[in-house]
């Protein structure tokens, strides 16, 4: 049982770590109301696209505090289950190259191995670790049949990851590495789109990620350039991009969740998604959970921005509110016999 002194400190990182989520998070749903003004725009899927985010997390820290092990399993098979599902239902053109059928089916299946590894760290029961590990690795077989080259990559790296957190005592310098990771893989696609990555490696990116995909990211960094302070406008962006109304059955999306940002909110939108990814990452960091189940939850996360990077899987409410609900479980502090544990 933790100390008074313990108990206090305890709780003062929580409140912190709570209190600046509730900032960014009420930011991110007033802010594209205020770019939506005045230019026809539609907010309706950013401010549900945030409620998701909220509600997975309250969610989260609500059943990880009750069924630490349970909870992130549950979450885990419902998201494997969306995720074998969606090539079936999803409507719309489909990019195959890199992401499988979409972005939502590489997102599900990181989450859900992510939240298959937590509940693998929360046990103490051997037999069931080794049988949880099993089935983090058949969610990566999983993304390979059902054609997410991605999906499969990036939950292999998750389980990896989470294998060897177990070997980590400090946190704070993998959390941070974690952020340079999503940096990195953000900045390459925006040089991708600003093309000024050298011919040679730019060609080969836009062979592996198809040309329609490169022009529309140019379209939306062309659009955020000429409408820096508030944007076009949420969900403006297949009205004036030319790449998207190419598309026979066109979703309007640029399929680059800071690309999008970008063009429809303006330089302050992509600050504050990267201002809601930080702060996920701040309260894994100050988060009592032990540091293999933090750093786990860390890496899924860390997975799900390189893919919403270069994919539309933020554009899916099921994984908004499946990254809410990862971080929350990753977050909460579990009771037992009615007594919080650290």
């Amino acid at each position: 049982m933790m100390s008074a002194a313990g108990t206090d400190a305890d709780n003062d990182r929580r409140n912190v770590s709570d209190a600046v989520g509730v900032v960014v998070l009420g930011a991110c749903a007033v802010w594209p109301l205020l770019s939506a003004a005045g230019r026809d725009g539609r907010p309706e899927g950013v401010l549900l696209a945030v409620l998701a985010v909220a509600a997975g997390y309250a969610a989260g820290r609500m059943s990880g505090a009750l069924w630490p092990v349970a909870a992130p399993c549950v979450g885990a098979l419902a998201g494997l289950a969306l995720a074998a599902a969606t090539p079936e239902v999803a409507a719309g053109p489909q990019f195959t190259t890199p992401l499988g059928h979409a972005g939502a089916v590489a997102a599900l299946l990181i989450l859900a191995t992510g939240g298959v590894c937590c509940a693998a760290w929360a046990t103490s029961v051997p037999a069931l670790r080794f049988g949880l590990r099993a089935l983090a690795a058949g969610i990566a077989v999983t993304g390979a049949a059902t054609g997410s080259a991605m999906g499969c990559a990036a939950s292999a790296a998750v389980l990896l990851c989470s294998l060897a957190a177990g070997r980590l005592r400090r946190r704070g310098p993998v959390v941070a590495g974690l952020a340079l990771a999503a940096t990195v893989v953000t900045g390459t696609v925006w040089a991708v789109a600003a093309n000024v990555l050298p011919g040679g490696l730019t060609t080969a990116l836009s062979d592996h990620l198809t040309e329609r995909r490169v022009q529309l990211w140019r379209d939306a960094l062309h659009l955020a350039r000429h409408n820096s302070a508030l944007g076009v406008g949420p969900g403006r962006f297949g009205e004036l991009s030319g790449t998207a109304s190419e598309v026979l059955l066109p979703d309007g999306k640029p399929h680059s969740a800071p690309l999008q940002q970008a063009a429809e909110q303006g330089l302050l939108g992509v600050l504050l998604l990267a201002a809601a990814f930080c702060w996920i990452l701040y309260a894994l960091w100050r988060s009592a959970r032990s540091t293999p189940v933090v750093l786990t939850a860390g890496a899924a996360l860390t997975a799900l921005a390189a893919v919403a990077a270069v994919g539309d899987a933020l554009s899916f409410t099921t994984v908004s509110a499946g990254a809410g609900l990862l971080a929350g479980l990753a977050t909460a502090r579990p009771w037992v016999a009615g007594v919080p544990q650290s």
